[in-house]
């Protein structure tokens, strides 16, 4: 798991989006919010996967 979020702000971003978008009824606002959620949710999943691929290179490394 990576230690530092890269995703976290556009997930914190979207869903203000998203939320500001139900109370104000502005469906566009509030898919824009998910839209932003999800992709802050990929970084950090690239992010891992990244940390995880050299990780498993730097163990292979020492063998």
């Amino acid at each position: 798991m990576a230690t530092d979020k890269h995703g976290l702000k556009d997930q914190a971003a979207g869903k203000f989006k998203e939320l500001k978008g139900k109370v104000t009824g502005d469906r566009q606002e509030e898919a824009a919010g998910k839209t932003q959620k999800v992709l802050g949710k990929a970084k950090d999943k690239v992010q891992d996967l990244k940390d995880n691929l050299m990780n498993k290179k730097d163990e292979e490394g020492m063998k």
